[in-house]
């Protein structure tokens, strides 16, 4: 899953074929050295402070991880910007079209051409809107953050759909009479619009994320004294993590929540839920900046093997053991197995 979430994300963010490149492979390891890394310090709170995480050679090491990768993106940025430049780019016209009318991604149904993320920041860069570094930035901000977390996400939707048989029946039924409605072939796709008409399966993909929330615990700066109503207090300038897997299952707003139930998240239903009880995404002004794009991302992985595969159960509820990670990871191989329908 890991690799198809990350050439899915090299393709639509860098507008490349991660497999087609000379060190593809580095770059894909070299992501998951990183992200060792990182999970190394969140669990050593002395590691936090700058000063010691240097001393102790971490800095260091860290910064050799990130050359390679850094020196990777730069090199697709330096020829996408070249075949930009040169007017090579077929999308080029609607990656500049889109910083007019703020879309991007249309799908080719609509008759627009699709483009990359990329072209659109160097559609910016051109008109002096971001420099170098920022696209830099912003292109290995999604290529991180953007393949692990919704491969630890898809991992976990299978696993349920294995265990919950007549769930996944029932979204099965849904998507063939949205196909049968359609007139879409067995070789066609689904359209964006389309994902809006499947209210039960969106459903579905919410609880999942409920039970297995990717990212298990964010952590956020407390930026003003706070008084529990116990009376104790949380100081300005604490580091807070916020456990989403154990807030998903308060029985308060998720009664009996190890029960796998998509009705939680009908419209009457949701109305009576704190806003904040349910963040898969975290929430508020640091929220996922891609979680419209991991959500796409997943219906449309999710839709399309559900279509064409009955998935089975392999690996069981009580055989998974959880192991500390940037995202929800077991130390065990999670596995289903997917058997081809025949009608």
């Amino acid at each position: 899953m890991s690799q198809y979430t990350l050439n899915t994300i090299c393709e639509t963010s860098m507008g490349v074929k991660l497999d087609a490149m000379e060190g593809s492979l580095e770059y894909r390891k070299g992501l998951y050295k990183v992200g060792e890394s990182l999970l190394h310090r969140v669990v050593r709170p002395w590691l936090y402070i700058d000063f010691i995480f240097w001393i102790l050679g971490y800095a260091g090491k860290l910064a050799r991880l990130l050359k390679p990768l850094h020196q990777f993106t730069t090199a697709i940025i330096a020829q996408r910007r070249q075949l930009f430049r040169e007017g090579l780019l077929d999308d080029e016209t609607s990656a500049t079209a889109g910083l007019a009318d703020n879309t991007y991604g249309i799908s080719s149904a609509s008759g627009k051409k699709r483009y990359a993320m990329l072209d659109t920041l160097l559609a910016a860069e051109a008109q002096g809107m971001i420099d170098d570094a920022g696209i830099r930035e912003e292109v290995d901000t999604f290529t991180f953050e953007g393949h692990d977390t919704t491969a630890a996400a898809l991992v976990f939707i299978f696993l349920t759909f294995s265990w919950e048989a007549e769930i996944q029946d029932r979204v099965y039924q849904e998507l063939c009479q949205l196909r049968e409605e359609r007139s879409y072939g067995d070789d066609q796709h689904f359209q964006l619009s389309d994902f809006g008409s499947l209210k039960y399966f969106d459903r579905v993909i919410k609880e999942c994320l409920r039970m297995w929330p990717p990212v298990a615990f964010i952590s956020r700066t407390v930026s003003e004294d706070i008084l529990l109503p116990d009376g104790r207090r949380i100081p300005c300038g604490c580091i807070a993590n916020l456990h989403i897997f154990d807030m998903h299952r308060d029985p308060e707003y998720f009664p009996d929540p190890e029960r796998f139930d998509p009705s939680r998240f009908l419209p009457e239903n949701v109305a009576k839920r704190n806003p904040y009880a349910y963040v898969p995404f975290s929430a508020g002004q640091r929220n996922c900046i891609g979680q419209k794009y991991a959500l796409l991302e997943i219906k449309a992985a999710v839709a399309h093997l559900v279509l064409r595969y009955r998935i089975l159960p392999v690996t069981n509820l009580h055989e998974i053991r959880f192991i500390a990670d940037l995202v929800l990871r077991a130390s065990n191989p999670l596995k289903v197995q997917f058997q081809r329908r025949t009608t």
